[in-house]
């Protein structure tokens, strides 16, 4: 025996319309209408249980009313191949006049073929400045690292003329050590710092004062920088 057609009228028909962006919960609303003149059941169904809240999913519709359900989709990252996938299931059941608390009963008594079916499709819709090839999270990391480093980033033509100029200081700076050094090297203050030990400079005349101390610290700390530059 073949299913009967259904009974209620659907609006819309054959597919509910999500409009984005998704990053917010988005509802879209079907409209149940019992035009006979028996009291009808109803259940609210989906393919994608967890993407979807239905108010309410279930009901009992009295003769010549109507009932608003509000299918609200879940914030999600939208993916235009998913598009048109989610389904929705309406079944409907026409019931003996009675108290709604029987509407477990009744579907559990109802045969296959007295339960009447209406299947819908959901469509995404994004306007088109919001609509965006989904990227990789390669692609992803590679834009912001490009984002936050376009600034510091140059031509080979750039980077020679940097490395030019580098080239020039780094000579300037070796020339500007060597004659520290020989200027080092040809003071008398040094002169007696490699023939003489710390002792015997403290312990010698009473001319080395303080001021010639201070000198000689001054000489080997730019003995010692200088070192470093030539190596």
């Amino acid at each position: 025996m073949s299913k009967i057609q259904q009974i209620l009228s659907l609006y819309p028909q054959n597919e509910l319309r999500f409009k984005g962006p998704f990053t917010k919960v988005v509802t879209a609303d079907l409209t149940l209408s019992n035009p006979s003149k028996s009291q009808v059941c109803f259940k609210v169904k989906t393919t994608a249980p967890k993407q979807y809240c239905v108010r309410p999913n279930s009901g009992l519709i009295e003769p010549g009313a109507s009932v608003n359900v509000a299918v609200m989709l879940q914030p999600f990252d939208y993916d235009p191949n998913e598009k048109n996938r989610h389904k929705f299931l309406v079944q409907s059941l026409v019931v003996s006049s009675g108290p709604s608390g029987n509407q477990d009963q009744w579907w559990k008594d109802a045969t296959p073929e007295q339960i009447m079916d209406s299947k819908l499709k959901c469509v995404f819709e994004l306007s088109p400045d919001l609509l965006q090839k989904p990227m990789s999270k390669a692609d992803t990391l590679l834009t912001k690292v490009k984002n936050e480093f376009s600034g510091d980033i140059l031509s080979d033509e750039e980077l020679r003329n940097e490395i030019a100029k580098l080239r020039e200081e780094n000579s300037a700076l070796k020339l500007e050590a060597g004659r520290l050094k020989r200027l080092a090297e040809s003071s008398p203050f040094s002169r007696q710092l490699h023939s003489k030990s710390p002792f015997e400079l403290l312990n010698s005349s009473g001319s080395f004062n303080i001021v010639t101390l201070i000198v000689l610290i001054v000489a080997i700390v730019v003995g010692v920088f200088v070192g470093k530059l030539l190596l």
